[in-house]
């Protein structure tokens, strides 16, 4: 079942579940105080969904992270999108 659901997903997104796996896990155990951390996330992310995101998208999302620390509020950084 699990196969048949990661293949569905694959087929909608176009992105091998290996990535999103991976992706989910340094998401899991990133360190969001670390700047450096933060945007090689933010670069996998923009990679990975095909959108690719300005210098100045980059420092807008940075700062908000930063500044949250670990209370990460995702619904902020989708309205910078």
């Amino acid at each position: 079942m699990q196969s048949s659901f990661f293949r569905k997903i694959e087929g909608k997104t176009g992105v091998p579940m290996e990535d999103v796996l991976a992706l989910a896990n340094a998401i899991q155990y990133a360190d969001f105080q670390d700047e450096a951390q933060i945007r090689k996330i933010i670069r996998k992310v923009s990679q990975l969904a095909n959108k690719p995101v300005t210098k100045e998208l980059e420092e807008k999302i940075v700062a908000s992270i930063l500044k949250d620390g670990n209370s990460l509020d995702l619904n902020k950084i989708q309205k910078m999108l």
